[in-house]
């Protein structure tokens, strides 16, 4: 049996139209020139699967090691046999579509995946926003209006995209992404995406992208539109029923330990550093993704220089 240890991943990119070329630049990967929409950090989606880019278990994905580790990988807490989440990075040149995502409660209906998510703000400023959840008084009939006129913006709630701040989307809120935003996304294990509106845009034929009108009114969610941003306190950014993000600010070398319930999911959003763990040690630098197991104990962050943040995701 392999010796775990924390894993750091090989991400998958994705080049949707609205994307830009941020990620590559900002975290000096060596990517060649091109569109770098999203990247997806830590994945078993058959979409996307990302593969270990450290130690022993190099080459070998997350998914390979799940039927023989899945316990001390992931924890007691992760219910079935998959990897719960999708983490990913989104960099928005343009803004994203007006969509909709199913939740638990209706995805079965329309063959869909459950997708509860959240965005926290790594750039921002300026005018960058996002667009989430419907305006006081919007129902199904305003709604289809504005779709009708096409001025679906004039229906949505607009919040500003500040760095280091965050925002709650659960399945079933009608949102977008603004040009600009730079996010760490966090979300239940899906790729299921209702796009409502798609701003005119048509590809160079003339083509626009396709919608998924008849599906996203199955499952939008007409009173689920309060302030969508996260109530920070403390440490904690959110804690739902599927994820927990933790924001560390270090200028110290700092332990965490292991409970052996979850998983640590790691992102380093600023700062250099060291990860340390009983046998073995890593550099750290700015935009690594990183999975600590369940059941390696505890591991210790050492800050070199200017403070480190560091994102952690876990299982509550």
């Amino acid at each position: 049996m392999e010796k775990l240890y924390p894993l750091r991943f090989r991400p998958v990119y994705k080049d949707y139209i609205w994307g830009g070329d941020r990620i590559p630049q900002l975290y000096k990967r060596n990517e060649p020139d091109g569109v770098y929409a999203e990247s997806w950090e830590i994945s078993t989606h058959p979409d996307g699967t990302t593969a270990i880019a450290n130690g022993p278990l190099a080459g070998k994905t997350l998914r390979d090691l799940l039927p023989e580790h899945k316990t001390a990988l992931l924890g007691t807490n992760v219910k079935g046999g998959d990897f719960p989440l999708l983490i990913k990075l989104i960099d928005a040149g343009d803004t994203l579509s007006v969509q909709v995502h199913p939740n638990d409660a209706n995805a079965a209906a329309v063959n869909g995946e459950p997708k509860t998510e959240m965005w926290y703000f790594l750039e921002g400023g300026g005018a960058a926003k996002i667009y989430c959840g419907l305006k006081p008084g919007i129902g199904k009939e305003e709604f289809l209006e504005a779709m009708e006129s096409k001025t679906v913006a004039r229906i949505l709630q607009t919040i500003p995209a500040k760095k280091g701040d965050a925002v709650f989307v659960p399945g079933g809120r009608v949102h977008a992404i603004g040009a600009g935003c730079l996010i760490l996304e966090i979300q239940q294990n899906s790729n299921t995406t209702y796009r409502i509106y798609d701003w005119d845009r048509v590809d160079a034929s003339g083509k626009g992208r396709e919608l998924h009108i008849d599906k996203a009114l199955q499952v939008i969610d007409w009173k689920n539109n309060g302030d969508p941003r996260c109530k920070i306190n403390g440490t904690e950014i959110q804690n739902c029923e599927y994820f927990r993000l933790e924001r560390f600010e270090m200028n110290a070398e700092r332990k965490f330990p292991m409970t052996g319930k979850s998983f640590h999911a790691l992102f380093v959003a600023e700062g250099s550093g060291t990860i340390a763990w009983v046998g073995g040690e890593e550099k750290i630098v700015p935009g690594q993704s990183w999975l600590v197991p369940a059941a390696l104990g505890s591991y210790t962050i050492r800050p070199e220089g200017a403070a480190l943040t560091l994102l952690c995701i876990a299982v509550p």
